[in-house]
């Protein structure tokens, strides 16, 4: 049997457009990326639906489980008269002895024609190279059709975000893209949750970056990313009214930090590298053009460079009293302190003077 590991998109493609798909014996879904495998699962239970397989198996196991039952889950005839599907989920990917040879067992049959009626999909986590070496998975992996998930590169995934806005008839532009795929930091599954939610607030259609940055966010009338432009420009009264506004809205304390914190994080980079003229470089190496650059820029001219570690720690303090600590020298509420910090920010006299740490 041909081993077709290195394709999965066009395994999975072949099936999805198939009326009566012809399906393989064994199938190995394994990787680091649930969401795909998870959604190659789907495809395939549809495919083997469609193709007659009448009858689902669910079988989940680990080392110490009784691995007899998938010898009699594959030797079983269907209940219903027709093919079956066994699916079986081994989340250690390690069977144990007995189940490592159940599996190599498994093999045999596949690739002795022993399996009529029945496909196997067995579902595994990354397997290290230790375990790839070991006998039942080389086996295993030999005579099964193996799709692999391996993490996806940062820098493919906003081609990857781009794939998936099509499928719902939108589109966006490479900075919301980039900008997307930055916020959700190589998490499939939570880049596909904001993806769906930007098919379901918005038409078919190109979507502005406002338009991304507002629906992953969801900040209602008060928008953490005015709070962000009013922290660079200076506006420190304007801040104070939005902060409050966030607060009145329910707004969790966790996002407006991240938000606050994210940008301050960045600022103290920026900063260390103009000491070292590297300004310019670290400006492109992070994407920043147009407005933001502007004002970042008039933020690190406001603010000195010796002031931000001070600033980082501040926000990490911050994080802490979220979390339920009481830093030394810190207000007890999460949202006063982000005022102070805020305000640092703007330039606001004292706004960071604290009994304690600074």
């Amino acid at each position: 049997m041909t081993n077709r590991r290195n394709n999965p998109e066009s395994i999975l493609a072949d099936l999805r457009d198939a009326d009566s798909p012809s399906l393989h014996p064994v199938y190995v879904l394994t990787g680091n990326e649930t969401l795909l495998i998870n959604e190659a699962l789907d495809i395939l239970r549809q495919a083997a639906s469609r193709a007659g397989y009448e009858d689902v198996q669910r079988l989940t196991l680990d080392a110490r489980s009784d691995w007899s039952a998938l010898a009699a889950a594959t030797q079983s005839i269907s209940l219903f008269g027709g093919d079956q599907l066994v699916i079986v989920h081994l989340a250690s990917g390690r069977p144990g002895r007995t189940g490592g040879e159940a599996l190599q067992q498994l093999a045999e049959q596949a690739r002795n024609q022993q399996l009529e009626g029945t496909c196997v999909i067995v579902v595994l986590p990354a397997l290290d190279r230790a375990t790839q070496q070991t006998k039942w998975a080389k086996t295993l992996l030999g005579a099964a059709s193996v799709l692999t998930f391996q993490t996806m590169a940062t820098h493919a995934l906003p081609n990857w975000i781009r794939g998936r806005l099509q499928q719902q008839g939108q589109s966006a532009d490479a900075h919301a893209l980039a900008w997307m795929a930055e916020q959700v930091e190589g998490n499939l599954l939570a880049a596909h949750q904001e993806i769906q939610k930007l098919g379901l607030l918005f038409p078919a259609g190109e979507l502005t970056l406002e338009r991304v940055q507002e629906s992953v966010l969801d900040v209602a009338r008060y928008n953490v990313f005015a709070l962000r432009d009013a922290m660079l420009s200076g506006q420190a009264q304007r801040c104070l009214r939005m902060l409050e506004g966030l607060k009145a809205e329910g707004q969790a304390a966790p996002l407006v930090l991240w938000a606050i914190g994210d940008e301050i994080r960045l600022l103290a980079r920026l900063s260390a590298a103009q000491q070292h003229g590297r300004l310019g470089a670290e400006i492109r190496q992070h994407r920043i053009f147009g407005q933001r650059e502007r004002l970042m820029e008039q933020a690190l001219q406001r603010v000195a460079s010796r002031q931000w570690p001070a600033i980082v720690r501040h926000a990490h303090d911050i994080d802490k009293l979220v979390k339920g600590l009481q830093p030394k020298g810190r207000l007890t509420d999460p949202w006063s302190e982000m005022a102070r910090l805020v305000l640092r920010i703007t330039g606001f006299p004292h706004a960071g003077q604290t009994s304690g740490p600074a």
